[in-house]
């Protein structure tokens, strides 16, 4: 514990906004409250930069266990983010230019000393669904591309594909086109916008109706127990966002053969707190933005997520500190 009371900000889509009963940001709050930091608030919107120092329009945060009171905030007053030990860049995706020029102010506190959870370098080289990709042993068969000639030639080998943005989350934009590849021409004009945009293509995974699994790994290691999110009837998709249901279970054997894999690039990125989505026997994405399901694994299985990534902080301060 640090002898004096750490300071944390959080960079963050809108407070007021949030679904209380199972925002993630709100329980790493509360971890953090709870060992006595002061937090800071910001929106990307706050985010600055002059003469090369990183600033933000802060605001006094405090945070409540209460659904019909969550938070409560000071006024802004500009501060560089340099006063601060942490900040937790929770923004969500998409991960478009609005989000990457965020990412690319943080890097300037950074510099200065603030540990930024996850890296920004990590933030920037690591897309959700391309990360995945680097290990290809644990993925299923996948085409990233924006020729129709060749998403078509990936359809007819594996028949039944499922199609989707590389930028996309909460399970928006993806389609699922079966056998008879029924508005296949469509589905790939739309989605990459006539040839512009680079998709992906996966061999669809028919395990999904079990769930998609997201499993949550806090400073490169996994928490024991995943969030199976099972789709609605007649969805393939089992984003909570979509309309899934999320159940906890225990990681398998070929859980945490998966984990394995990943392990030691995640430990060299030093990414501290990331989400594994994994159908079946494949990881189909590997998320570093703004990882979810920790209250509802907490929820279920009495675990305490966001104190052990508060935990881990402390300890990477007192590392960098010597």
């Amino acid at each position: 514990m640090s002898e004096r009371a750490l300071k944390i900000g959080v960079v963050m889509d809108p407070i007021a906004d949030i679904t209380y009963k199972k925002d993630t940001s709100l329980a790493l709050l509360w971890a953090a409250r709870d060992r006595g930091a002061a937090l800071y608030y910001l929106e990307p919107g706050d985010l600055f930069l002059r003469d090369g120092r990183a600033f933000g329009r802060m605001r006094d945060l405090e945070v409540h266990r209460d659904p019909g009171h969550w938070y409560d905030l000071g006024e802004p007053a500009p501060r560089p983010l340099a006063e601060l030990d942490v900040i937790l860049m929770r923004q969500d995706p998409p991960v478009d230019t609005d989000f990457l020029n965020a990412v690319h102010l943080l890097g300037f506190a950074e510099r200065e000393g603030v540990l930024v959870v996850n890296p920004t370098r990590a933030l920037l080289e690591c897309n959700e669904k391309l990360f995945a990709q680097q290990f290809p042993q644990c993925c299923a068969p996948t085409l990233v591309s924006c020729s129709e000639t060749e998403l078509r030639a990936f359809h007819a080998e594996h028949q039944d594909v499922i199609l989707k943005p590389l930028d996309g989350m909460g399970g928006s934009g993806i389609f699922h086109v079966g056998p008879e590849g029924r508005n296949l021409g469509a589905v790939i004009e739309t989605l990459t916008e006539r040839g512009r945009r680079q998709i992906m293509a996966q061999r669809y995974l028919p395990e999904i109706k079990d769930g998609d699994t997201r499993i949550l790994l806090v400073d490169g290691e996994p928490v024991p127990y995943g969030l199976a999110r099972v789709p609605m009837a007649g969805e393939t998709r089992g984003n909570l966002a979509a309309g899934g249901s999320g159940v906890s279970r225990e990681l398998t054997e070929r859980d945490h053969w998966l984990v394995g894999q990943v392990q030691p690039m995640i430990r060299e990125k030093g990414l501290m707190f990331v989400g594994l989505d994994v159908i079946g026997d494949f990881i189909t994405e590997i998320n570093v933005t703004s990882p979810t399901c920790v209250r509802e694994i907490d929820d279920q299985r009495g675990t305490d997520i966001a104190g052990l990534l508060m935990d881990a902080i402390e300890r990477r301060l007192a590392a960098a500190q010597g």
